[in-house]
């Protein structure tokens, strides 16, 4: 007698061959046939790639059952080994092939399903993105800009922390003067020379110094004053202010440059009111006030019942300015001008709370879209 032992669904069987060894060799015959029916059937209804995994390390796995029979080769003739040999290699060849083929099966299968399922419309209109749109005060700047821009103005920048040489004094604004106290001005030196600029005149001041008349320009930026913040007033606000120096100026040229402003703002139909004022650094100075934009000068309550709002201050360059900087009075005249971006804006959108500017409220902004 002889037994043969076969690993199947690690279960072990043993086949008794009675006789003679030869019943070894068909058995083992046998059970390879049967493992490679078994195999391509198990293959055939494998769904993913772990199951294919799973597959490959029964049938051909160190434990596989290929490896068993091939265990029992000892008991067989050395005429029927090559035999059994050369059949194993097959029917391991045809499991291996069957494998790669359901392994290319389960791939495309899973591909298309992806396709299917991510599949794109093209001619479907996309989600829209959500674009941003300039600030209120950015619309008025960039129109104000263009104004002067269309009337021959360049744009000058400079230091928003300032020496008090050009901030105070060569703005004609005397030590002792109440703009100058620590009380209005943000200093960052013991000594009062350093501070943060309150006004944007100090550029026109490095401008003249670098240029020689005749100058044309406009100096927006952002400027700082001890002011609590409430619905009018705020620490930090910006300024535009505007510089012109040539020969000739009068206080016309002011007042014809300003309505040009002030109309490409409001409209056409808006009227403008000077006013006398004081500033030490124009002489004669000036309050500009424009109609009220709401009840067109009638009153109401956003003028008070006056049917003017102000606007701005300007004024004749002060001859002192001038031959601070070495431009000679006598033979060249100015004027100067400032108002608030703040303002503009308030007063272009009948805005009645600066707060509003400054708190990025989106369901505020969105108006201005």
């Amino acid at each position: 007698m002889f037994f043969c032992e076969i690993r199947k669904s690690h279960r072990i069987h043993f086949y008794l061959c009675l006789g003679t060894a030869k019943g070894i060799y068909f058995i083992m015959k046998a059970t390879l046939e049967k493992l490679r029916a078994e195999a391509w059937r198990e293959l055939e209804g494998a769904r993913d790639a772990r199951e294919l995994d799973s597959l490959r390390v029964k049938y051909l796995g160190k434990k596989g059952g290929i490896t068993a029979i091939l265990k029992q080769m000892g008991s067989l003739s050395a005429e029927e080994r090559p035999a059994i040999g050369a059949l194993a290699n097959s029917v391991r060849e045809d499991i291996e092939g069957a494998l790669a083929s359901r392994a290319e099966s389960i791939d495309a299968a899973a591909l298309s399903e992806r396709l299917r399922s991510e599949k794109l419309d093209v001619t479907v209109p996309g989600t829209p993105a959500a674009a941003g749109h300039r600030h209120p005060m950015s619309i008025v700047l960039d129109e104000a800009r263009d104004i002067f821009i269309s009337m021959g103005f360049a744009v000058a920048e400079g230091p928003e922390i300032e020496l008090s040489e050009y901030g105070f004094d060569k703005l004609n604004t005397p030590p002792g003067h109440t703009v100058r106290g620590w009380s209005d001005t943000f200093y960052i030196a013991r000594d009062e020379s350093v501070h943060l600029r309150s006004q944007t005149s100090p550029v026109q001041v490095r401008y003249m110094e670098a240029h020689r008349p005749p100058v044309r320009i406009i100096s927006p930026g952002g400027v700082y004053r001890k002011d609590e913040l409430d619905a009018s007033h705020s620490p930090m606000f910006h300024q535009l202010e505007g510089l012109v120096v040539d020969r000739g100026i009068t206080f016309g040229d002011l007042k014809g440059t300003l309505n040009t402003l002030v109309q490409g703002i409001y409209g056409e139909d808006v009227k403008t009111r000077f006013r006398p004022h004081h500033f030490p650094f124009t002489e004669p100075s000036c309050e500009v006030d424009v109609q009220c934009v709401v009840c067109g000068g009638t009153g109401c309550r956003v003028c008070k019942g006056e049917g003017w709002l102000e606007l701005l201050g300007a004024g004749m360059v002060h001859p002192k300015v001038l031959a601070g900087v070495g431009i000679d009075p006598d033979e060249y005249s100015g004027f100067a001008f400032g108002v608030g971006i703040e303002r503009m804006t308030m007063l272009r959108y009948t805005i009645d709370d600066l707060r509003l500017l400054y708190e990025n409220d989106l369901r505020f902004l969105r108006q201005f879209a």
